[in-house]
């Protein structure tokens, strides 16, 4: 006879977890008594937000569900962003949370909330389990919807008299992964298309990648002297450095690269949604009906054929796909080889950094000196904000596994994901870049980084607004400003306040040396950047936004 509580800490275990993100609650004490005699981490957590942002930049750097557990009510409705970013970006996570006692529910109790209304369109699966001799069987299914074709949150409420009922139950079993494979003949007619294409190029997104897939992507497209673009938010697909890297097919796009997939005959999109920002609002491809030939590669049936009609369909995981297709070769070299040559060039034109720019910092010294002192295995978080272009466009991500940033566009994701890299790789450095307004969204979890000794680097980027709708607003109502001035604390102060490292730039001259002292610290550290809001663009400034408006 186990509890409930003790039942869920079980099947966890059975399906491999090691660690889980939490902020506890009185809803679901017995799973927090059954985790004080397992072996899986427990990180506690100042905001159930901070919380499901972790545990999706866990499931995103490893693709195994990342977990998280919070009470009810506000606990859950707090951690609804992270549930939202992981349904957009197709990353598998289980949030779990404590529910109502059963006599109580419908009667609008203590911080209750009918879940299954609440995240139903925002989570591949919710469920409320009451009986606790079900629990190996949905937990379990959670593994496995979680993880399989397009992955997604699954959320699992949890009563509290179910979790410290004593019940029989069978042993939990760990999930049965489900791959998806491409056919030979969806293979075959992939080659015909290539063979007469004159102007192809591959786009890759989405989930479902490893490191080794990743390699064998390259290898396809040596083979094959394919120009390789990364959709939004998933540059940490290709080496930026190969000479097949053609740029990030995401917002702001590189024009040429703009250029090129609209006059592509034929695009391959591997793993990707082609969402509205890697589309540029659905014009690179046009919906429903491309003027590109389309092959569209995908783990899940229901993904091809819903925005765009493809030439092509083939229902299967990217992992699958390039190990199936790096074994078909080229019978000659390939007539676009010299374009994909210029490709490359035009990414590294566009991905050098300005030297100048408006106030005594400029961003773009900045980041040629983190693209020269940082490894290459670096893993690199943020939220959102126009401080984001700096990463997204001067940073040459190398490897798989580097990046965590939601194609959603939530702000405030930067810091609780480094918290959690950097508990998944502790030997790895961890920097996170946030705003201003980015960082005070979820930046308390710089507590977290501190408690569990976790020596993230936090790169505030601090120009006293929400630069980007500050940036909107000028665009569209010149010189009507309203709700986009900041007054900000010392932000190096306050990391010090946490108990962590703290430094202030205020010239361009002054980074270095900080970062350094930062590193060198052995602390989570704030490196805060006090950028003058001129400076709102790499190319334009907010003054040139506001006149040409």
């Amino acid at each position: 006879m186990k509890t409930g509580g003790q039942l869920i800490v079980d099947a966890l275990e059975a399906n491999g977890t090691d660690r889980i993100f939490c902020v506890p609650g009185e809803s679901y004490l017995a799973v927090l008594d059954a985790l004080h005699d397992s072996k899986i981490r427990t990180i506690v957590c100042r905001q159930e937000g901070g919380a499901a942002m972790m545990a999706d930049c866990q499931g995103r750097l490893t693709g195994k569900p990342g977990i998280c557990f919070v009470t009810r009510g506000p606990g859950a409705t707090n951690a609804s962003a992270g549930i939202h970013i992981a349904m957009q970006d197709s990353i598998p996570v289980i949030l779990f949370i404590g529910q109502v006692a059963s006599h109580a529910k419908e009667r609008e109790a203590f911080q209750e909330v009918d879940y299954k209304r609440f995240f139903g369109d925002i989570a591949k699966w919710v469920v409320e389990i009451d009986d606790a001799a079900r629990i190996p069987e949905f937990v379990t299914r959670a593994f496995a919807v979680a993880t399989s074709g397009r992955p997604g949150p699954v959320v699992i409420s949890l009563p509290e008299d179910m979790l410290t009922s004593l019940v029989e139950a069978p042993a939990a079993l760990p999930h049965t992964p489900v791959e998806t494979r491409p056919g030979e003949t969806e293979l075959a007619a992939l080659e015909k298309q290539l063979g007469k294409a004159k102007r192809p190029f591959v786009i890759l997104g989405g989930t479902r990648w490893n490191e080794e897939a990743v390699a064998r992507m390259r290898t396809i497209a040596e083979a094959w002297s394919l120009p390789v673009g990364c959709s939004f938010r998933r540059q940490m697909l290709f080496d930026h450095l190969h000479p097949n890297y053609a740029g990030d097919v995401g917002i702001g796009i590189n024009p040429k690269l703009a250029t090129a997939i609209k006059q592509a005959d034929l695009v391959l999109l591997i793993g990707g949604r082609m969402g509205e920002m890697p589309s540029s609002d659905y014009t690179l491809l046009k919906s429903p009906y491309p003027d590109q030939t389309l092959v569209h590669v995908h783990a899940d049936a229901g993904e091809l054929g819903r925005v765009y009609r493809p030439t092509l369909a083939i229902n299967a995981s990217p992992l699958a796909f390039v190990e199936a297709f790096a074994k078909r070769k080229p019978a000659g070299t390939p007539s676009w080889a010299d374009e994909t040559a210029k490709a490359h060039a035009a990414y590294l034109d566009w991905s050098t950094p300005p030297e100048s720019g408006p106030g005594p910092v400029q961003m773009g010294p900045i980041m040629n000196y983190l693209e020269k002192v940082l490894p290459d295995d670096a893993i690199l978080t943020n939220g959102a904000g126009n401080y984001a272009t700096w990463v997204h466009r001067f940073h040459r991500f190398r490897r798989f596994a580097t990046q965590g940033a939601p194609t959603s566009g939530s702000m405030g994701y930067g810091t609780p994901a480094a918290v959690a890299a950097k508990a998944l790789h502790p030997d790895r450095t961890v920097i996170a870049f946030a705003g201003d307004g980015c960082f005070l969204m979820n930046g308390q979890e710089f507590a977290t980084a501190v408690q569990y000794d976790l020596p993230i680097i936090v790169i505030v980027v601090n120009n006293g607004i929400y630069g980007t709708i500050r940036m909107h607003q000028e665009r569209d109502y010149p010189g009507r400003v309203v709700a986009t001035d900041l007054k900000n604390p010392d932000f190096a102060a306050l990391a010090r306040a946490y108990g962590g490292h703290g430094e202030t730039v205020e010239k361009t001259a002054d980074f270095a040396p900080a970062f350094e002292r930062a590193r060198a610290s052995g602390k989570p550290a704030i490196v805060e950047i006090r950028l003058d809001p001129e400076a709102i663009t790499p190319t334009r400034t907010m003054t040139q936004i506001r006149d040409k408006a």
